[in-house]
């Protein structure tokens, strides 16, 4: 089995209201629960705002360090969830139950262990 990240694209700005935030995190849920169910479910996470991040840049011998992300965007990675599935057919169908659970973007990508 293969493992695959299901990237989380959220835009940036406040949350939705509960009425319509609470709807949501019950579909998803619903599919996290499915995904353990099926043993394709490793872990997931959230991320604190891109305003929390540090970003480590190696530059002439030295690594620079600045505050939030390196780049500005409409949108940013607001989470992930890390599942093993036989192919990437099998990823992209769990990805789609994501989107439609979340209602936002999912990136899904194939992980690679190995050195770097």
């Amino acid at each position: 089995m293969a493992r695959y990240m299901l990237s989380i694209y959220q835009p940036v700005g406040d949350p939705p209201p509960p009425e319509v935030l609470e709807p949501i995190m019950r579909d998803l849920d619903a599919v996290n629960q499915e995904m353990r169910a099926a043993g394709a479910w490793v872990f997931a996470a959230g991320l604190h705002d891109p305003s929390t991040a540090t970003v480590l840049r190696a530059q002439e011998g030295e690594v620079l360090v600045t505050d939030g992300p390196f780049a500005e965007g409409k949108e940013h990675l607001g989470g992930f969830t890390i599942i093993e599935a036989p192919d990437l057919d099998a990823a992209l169908e769990w990805g789609r139950k994501v989107a439609r659970a979340l209602t936002l973007p999912i990136e899904v990508r194939p992980l690679h262990f190995g050195t770097c």
